[in-house]
């Protein structure tokens, strides 16, 4: 899935970039949950009409001095497809969409109307699914590296938060880490910035290093410009058995116990059923003895007077 969102992005910025002779219309490819701006590429003096239209209707305009301005529903009452997620920039007129969603795929019409003359800008917007946050498991001590599996332009801003805590970017060609205090103590030294990739690989886990790690991307082009969040949820283990190991181990425990307790009942069962035969009569006498019989001396001698 990485690859092919990677490879669409590589067919997207050549198409943006003239190729095919595709020249004013401009494809824009985004995950559900990014922010992104489509450019209008002009400075207004204030005496051009801005428009912008979503299929057909009207959602954003700017006239004249900043006379009337509206978005979404006070550009057209009873649609509030947008409520909330649209912003105009009032110096250029570009505008931003804020927490895309699927439903947010289209056309959208620029419209740049002056005195002396007019154009029409078309951006085709595709809104992807989100994808969910990632689960890195590690044992204390060991490294482990956060990649999102983008590739990163020259142009493209990184910055990873920890707990909502800045602990590294990348701006253009130049790299910060740390620049937090927090952040100075808590991973000191040991985290590691991929300049290509921008991938961040923290080194000599700990227990403390466990909890939710953001990549902030922005990317930057001469026609839009998109804002995405990329999560990672790190735990670290003890430097023991992993909770999935204990948990095998307690399994493969109750399943020998269960057997064990199933060959004694078995065993019990067959010594109850299965007794020993007597082997002589003084066995017989022992095993089952019956006070009416005697032995056969002393019958002997009740006899004999009679006789």
């Amino acid at each position: 899935m990485k690859l092919l969102f990677n490879l669409l992005s590589v067919i997207l910025f050549l198409l943006d970039n003239g190729v095919s002779g595709v020249v004013s219309d401009v494809l824009v490819l985004v995950r559900e949950g990014d922010s992104v701006t489509l450019h209008t590429g002009v400075q207004t003096d204030q005496q051009e009409e801005i428009k912008w239209y979503f299929k057909d209707t009207r959602i954003a305009q700017i006239s004249g001095h900043l006379s009337k301005t509206c978005t979404d529903v006070q550009c057209n009452e009873g649609t509030e497809r947008f409520r909330d997620r649209l912003k105009l920039d009032h110096q250029t007129g570009s505008l931003t969409i804020t927490n895309i969603t699927n439903t947010d795929s289209g056309l959208y019409e620029l419209k740049i109307i002056s005195s002396s003359s007019s154009s029409d800008k078309i951006f085709s917007v595709t809104v992807n699914g989100v994808s969910a946050a990632e689960q890195d498991e590690v044992k204390e001590g060991e490294s482990v590296t956060l990649d999102h599996g983008e590739t990163k332009s020259p142009n493209d801003v990184m910055k990873w938060y920890f707990n909502d805590i800045l602990i590294a970017e990348i701006t253009g060609d130049q790299s910060k880490i740390c620049t937090d205090d927090q952040c100075d103590e808590r991973f000191r030294d040991r985290l590691k910035l991929d300049h290509q990739t921008g991938s961040l690989t923290i080194t000599n886990t700990r227990i403390t290093d466990s909890g939710l790690y953001k990549l902030q991307i922005s990317i930057i082009s001469s026609s839009f410009s998109i804002s995405r969040v990329n999560r990672f949820n790190v735990t670290v283990t003890g430097s023991g058995l992993s909770s999935a190991a204990v948990a095998r181990i307690v399994v493969a425990v109750v399943l020998l116990v269960a057997a064990a307790v199933t060959v004694g009942l078995i065993y019990c069962r067959h010594r109850r059923k299965y007794k020993p035969a007597a082997q002589n009569d003084n066995e017989v006498n022992i095993l089952s003895p019956d006070q009416k019989d005697f032995p056969l001396n002393q019958i002997s001698q009740t006899e004999a007077p009679n006789a």
